[in-house]
């Protein structure tokens, strides 16, 4: 399932970002949403995700993208487990008293279908989108032929017999995040692994 944009074009009309091209700027929103979710790890907006989740024999199972806000339900090999009975939400964590283990020569996942994820983007998140967002689209509306949208970001130059330095490790397009942002993404959205973006 296709999750919405983190931000909008009222979004950057909120910004003074300017913008001519409608599905240009849908484009780059979307792009710019998808660079960041992947960072985090999650989500972030709220969404119903089914995803196959392993037990390492304890009586708790962390659930990836908080806040989890309901468990639908649990599943293994085609049988649902009884809400109550087999198992409890409690804080973002599933409890079974069995364990989350299952018997046999294969490991084998127990399905879980859930919600979570903010109901509101946060501020400073819709922000960062809406920067990464307005860069590409000034960068791709400098040249029609696309080549505006290359970044060359200068970290030194000369006047003596003019010499320049690029940054190479700037990242090829505006929707590259720092290392630093990807980290603190990750960090306060408390990401599980990549897989946890597509949700379905």
């Amino acid at each position: 399932m296709a999750l919405p944009p983190l931000a909008t074009t009222d979004d950057l009309d909120a910004r003074t970002i300017t913008w001519d091209d409608q599905r240009l700027a849908e484009t780059y929103l979307a792009v710019a949403s998808a660079a960041v979710r992947d960072a985090a790890g999650v989500p972030i907006s709220q969404t119903t995700s089914t995803v196959p989740l392993f037990g390492d024999g304890g009586q708790w199972l962390r659930l990836p993208g908080p806040p989890v806000v309901s468990v639908a339900s649990v599943v293994l090999d085609g049988d649902a487990l009884i809400p109550g009975e087999d198992w409890a939400l409690v804080d973002g964590f599933l409890f079974r008293m069995c364990g989350w283990t299952v018997d046999g020569p294969q490991p084998k996942a127990f399905e879980v279908t859930y919600t979570h994820g903010l109901p509101d983007v946060p501020a400073d998140v819709v922000d960062l989108v809406c920067r990464m967002a307005g860069a590409a689209i000034k960068l791709a509306e400098q040249d029609e032929g696309g080549a505006g949208l290359v970044v060359d970001r200068i970290v030194s130059e000369r006047l003596g017999d003019y010499a320049v330095t690029y940054d190479k490790a700037a990242g090829a397009t505006e929707m590259e995040l720092s290392d630093r942002t990807r980290d603190r993404l990750r960090a306060r959205f408390g990401g599980g692994s990549a897989a946890m973006v597509g949700t379905r």
